[in-house]
């Protein structure tokens, strides 16, 4: 080996983003294994005592390899492969004693071309399992984050592989927006979901499926959301088609509706965008269950709401006119909102809901909450005298 070699090993750790420490003890274990099977030890017979016990040291500075078998010296030798007599012993060291251990030097020429191949068929093994580790350490506390990545890659199976930079993550069909299409080179940004160690070493999973993605780019394009005036309650998401996040501010003076959409709609149109045009609702988040309903449901305008918070169900009142807007195509209005909502929602259909129902229901439920003025209450009252008469 020469002072070329291990330059040669650094350049290597640094493209394989591994330390060179790293490489050189995975290059010293590899030539420590290689030896052991050109002897016809298997690593088992290794962790069961059989076998020689073998040193190996490279050099980092001058490049010198140095492979030793280690003996220690006993009186009667019942393993030959790792002790030594103290009879032979006194023939090398004449101050040698029982208990110490030699040092044989083992001549490099004795590696046989099988046994080269070997080392390298181990380096390779120990460089990447090193890379799997140094991905699990980097990425680990990312678990939760946004990052942006580049295609790689799809498989046949409609698997995409995004290139991290520092690792490669696996986005499975189930966390894919079924609307997009992935090709290698595009960037994107992808939800990080779950970090994993397993046999074959650090697994990544991302999403861009997942209801934190939204949540990450509602805060990068709302500041009031960033600050902390807008706060985002409960989001549900049918990737690539429609969502339905519920959101409330801190600060009175503050519509959370208007500050998450934005002029002309521009804040929303950019999450929008960035999500493959998926519609995103914006609705107001209640403390009362039946107007959060009401809300969720929306555009549809519904009435009567009577819930069962122990079974959490819902059922809700609405006309003929707004069943259909209430349930939405395929029912995806109406499961958004269950899902937002918490609630299996049931609808039971009217022949009308007046303006003044709708409106009586809203101010009875915020009523509940001590919510409503007097000069509302007064409002209605001389509504129903007026109809009276």
């Amino acid at each position: 080996m020469n002072r070329e070699f291990v330059e040669a090993l650094t350049q290597v750790a640094v493209e394989r983003g591994v330390t060179a420490d790293e490489l050189i003890a995975a290059f010293e274990y590899a030539l420590r294994q290689a030896y052991l099977r050109q002897r016809g030890y298997k690593q088992k017979d290794v962790e069961e005592g059989l076998g020689p016990v073998v040193e190996v040291n490279l050099d980092p500075q001058s490049g010198e390899l140095e492979v030793l078998e280690i003996r220690t010296v006993v009186e009667k030798v019942e393993n030959p492969d790792r002790e030594i007599s103290l009879a032979d012993a006194l023939t090398y060291d004449p101050d040698v004693q029982v208990g110490e251990e030699m040092e044989f030097p083992v001549d490099r020429e004795e590696f046989t071309r099988i046994a080269v191949l070997a080392a390298k068929q181990v380096l390779t093994q120990r460089l990447k399992e090193a890379e799997r580790n140094r991905v699990h350490s980097e990425y680990k506390d990312k678990e939760g984050e946004v990052i942006t990545g580049t295609v790689a890659r799809v498989d046949n199976r409609g698997s995409v592989y995004v290139d991290l930079g520092r690792g490669e993550a696996l986005m499975p069909l189930k966390e894919q927006i079924p609307t997009e299409r992935y090709h290698p080179g595009n960037r994107i940004k992808v939800y990080l979901k779950q970090v994993q160690r397993g046999s074959k070493g650090a697994s990544l999973i991302v999403s861009r499926a997942s209801e934190e993605l939204l949540r990450y780019l509602l805060r990068q394009e709302v500041p009031e959301i960033a600050e902390g005036i807008v706060e985002v309650k409960a989001i549900a998401r049918e990737p690539g088609s429609r969502s339905k996040v519920a959101v409330m501010s801190h600060n009175p003076n503050v519509d959370p509706i208007g500050a998450c959409i934005g002029h002309k709609g521009q804040r929303i149109q950019a999450v929008s965008s960035e999500l493959g045009r998926e519609r995103v609702d914006i609705i107001q988040w209640s403390p009362n269950v039946r107007e959060f309903i009401r809300n969720a449901l929306s555009p549809a305008q519904v009435g009567n709401i009577e819930v069962d918070l122990e079974g959490k169900r819902a059922r809700v009142v609405v006309s003929k006119d707004q069943h259909s807007l209430a349930i939405g195509k395929a029912g995806q209005n109406v499961r958004l909102a269950s899902k937002l909502t918490g609630f299996e929602i049931d609808f039971e259909e009217a022949e009308e809901i007046t303006d003044l129902d709708a409106a009586m229901l809203r101010a009875s439920e915020k009523e509940e909450k001590e919510r409503v003025s007097p000069k509302v209450k007064n409002r209605f009252e001389s509504l129903f005298t007026d109809s009276d008469e």
